[in-house]
């Protein structure tokens, strides 16, 4: 059981401590309930370039990298479609240093044009160099317009086209962050060698009178239930053909979720995984695939992706991908193989708990979905999950009409 507490302060900003005196350090984890899925869809890839632009410097605080490497720290952030996560670590007697920062930031952003440049610039080489001119960088482009057609899902993090970010104005960014960077849409965690007492005092001094920003309520379109399989080819300057399919599934919060997930790893968890032995060893037809989902709040996408193995048709590939997907809509899985992926899934989540930053940002997520309990009880969840369970959500998931289908040829 992983111990927390929480309080909220009177601007919104809700606060999680979790005690661990194991250890000399303490972990600062600051979550944004703002993420790609809240952008305008004229202008997209903000909360991405926001992730940039907050280690720019802020109203107070010229650098934030610096005082923190003093300190003895270090941090990090990444931004999801669902969420942006700030997070860093350093000895626990330094912890103040911490709060110092990252309450700046959230108070303001040194909004300037040459800050906004540089950051702009910085996002569009990035934009350029892994989805424009990387082979395979545009699949999650092309694959996410194909399987959401309301969705806000339809574009990737980075934004759905270079010049959103090229003809991002001060202004749009300003009304960006001072919509969502608000202590009424933050989560702050503190882990490791503190005090709920110390936190609490620490939380008030620093975060207490920064305004509290209006409550973001999302009225996101809803996506239509697939009823037709979709396909695209595309023909692009790679190596190998790939293929690539990918069907909805539910929301994070869904009980169904589990049963999902598991089936993700009885299929491709690891070497002695269905498709790994029958396509890749086997018949040789695939050189590596894989079966993964987003674990997206909102309702995501399962993906199988591969690349395949030179001389192999297209079609050859998808049947064969299509035959190992209906043993596991046929016949139930056996007990022997679900407790062995449950018991991986467990091992897992034990690993995880390990490290200080990642029990601190779990808690966070799990805040951010609406009870930080779960960090206790997800593991149930999967203890739960039977082989008729997942049998049936095969057949529902793995639907054809529910699926998203892209042929990638190389120029070969």
């Amino acid at each position: 059981m992983i111990q927390f507490e929480q309080f909220a302060l009177q601007n919104g900003l809700r606060v999680v401590v979790h005690e661990d005196h194991s250890t000399p350090m303490a972990v600062v984890n600051v979550m944004y309930d703002v993420g790609a899925r809240d952008e305008d869809p004229a202008q997209t890839g903000f909360a991405h370039l926001f992730e940039h632009l907050m280690f720019g410097g802020s109203v107070n605080i010229p650098s934030y990298d610096e005082p923190l490497q003093r300190a003895g720290g270090e941090n990090n952030a990444y931004t999801t479609n669902d969420l942006t996560n700030y997070y860093c670590q350093l000895p626990a007697e330094n912890i103040e240093t911490a709060f110092w920062l990252e309450s700046d930031r959230m108070l303001s952003l040194a909004f300037g044009e040459k800050s906004l440049e540089v950051q702009r610039k910085v996002v569009s080489e990035e934009f350029k160099e892994h989805y424009l001119n990387k082979p395979y960088g545009d699949v999650w482009h092309k694959m996410r317009a194909l399987a959401y057609k309301t969705h806000p899902y339809r574009w990737m993090t980075i934004g759905a086209e270079l010049s959103h970010i090229e003809n991002a104005s001060l202004q749009n960014v300003k009304q960006f962050f001072f919509k969502h960077y608000r202590p009424v849409n933050a989560i702050l965690t503190v882990a490791g060698h503190v005090t709920v007492v110390q936190v609490r005092q620490l939380a008030e001094k620093w975060f207490g009178d920064i305004p509290a920003g209006e409550k973001y309520i999302r009225h996101l379109p809803q996506e239509a239930v697939q009823t037709t399989a979709r396909k695209l080819e595309v023909h692009a300057n790679v190596p190998v053909d790939a293929f690539y399919k990918c069907w909805h599934i539910y929301p994070r919060m869904d009980p169904r979720y589990y049963t999902t997930d598991l089936l993700t790893e009885i299929l491709s968890g690891g070497g002695s995984s269905r498709l790994f032995q029958s396509l890749v060893k086997e018949k040789q037809i695939f050189s590596n695939i894989g079966c993964y989902h987003f674990g997206s709040i909102d309702a995501g996408l399962v993906t199988i992706e591969g690349k395949l193995v030179r001389g192999v048709k297209m079609e050859d590939a998808e049947q064969a991908v299509e035959a190992e997907l209906q043993k596991i809509k046929d016949t139930p899985v056996e007990e022997k193989e679900l407790r062995k992926v449950k018991n991986k899934t467990e091992s897992l989540i034990a690993f995880e708990d390990m490290s200080l930053m990642s029990r601190a940002g779990s808690l966070s997520f799990y805040t951010l979905l609406g009870d930080t309990n779960m960090i206790n009880e997800e593991l149930n969840k999967y203890r739960l999950a039977t082989a008729t369970g997942l049998q049936q959500e095969a057949n529902i998931i793995f639907d054809p009409a529910n699926s998203n289908t892209m042929y990638y040829f190389g120029n070969h």
